[in-house]
């Protein structure tokens, strides 16, 4: 559940989420591998509701909203969504799955999915295989550090920055 709020509110972070129940599995009955299949879970329903937000605000709407005041505020031109779609539509599937190794990134990339009307089976795809990756890679620390889980918090906030930079 946490990590489905998680999914559609991105400023709450998975690497505390996922690390402190990786370490929750050493000192009570949880079970690692319950613990990978709900994370996915709880991400892969996030990522279906952000992308049909993502459908609801499809290329024309947005191109509506852009030719507006907002558009000249954000500086962006029609002509940029034609572009940034025509690009999600070629490399767009392969994003999907690296996205979502990438905070912050990894829940928002789904609405340009969504956008640009990804298959839903390869957007299905691409999310479970990231997010169980991305799940079992931080699950797994958490319960190799046990009750140093928090140390390796300070390891992921250097990442996150290098990634916003």
């Amino acid at each position: 559940f946490l990590i489905l709020i998680e999914n559609v509110f991105p400023p709450i972070p998975s690497e505390v989420i996922l690390l402190f129940g990786g370490f929750m599995t050493t000192k009570t009955s949880l079970n690692i591998i319950l613990m990978i299949i709900f994370a996915t879970l709880g991400s892969l329903i996030g990522a279906i509701v952000l992308y049909y937000i993502g459908k609801i605000l499809n290329k024309d709407r947005l191109k509506k909203i852009v030719s507006g005041k907002i558009g000249k505020i954000l500086r962006v031109k029609t002509s940029d969504i034609d572009m940034a779609d025509a690009w999600f539509d070629n490399k767009g599937n392969i994003t999907v799955f690296f996205c979502r190794f990438i905070p912050i990134v990894r829940s928002l990339i789904s609405i340009p999915a969504g956008m640009s009307e990804m298959p839903m089976l390869k957007f299905l795809i691409y999310t479970i295989v990231g997010s169980a990756i991305w799940n079992t890679v931080l699950i797994i620390i958490g319960n190799r550090v046990g009750e140093n889980w928090e140390s390796i918090l300070a390891i992921f906030d250097k990442y996150s920055l290098f990634v916003v930079i």
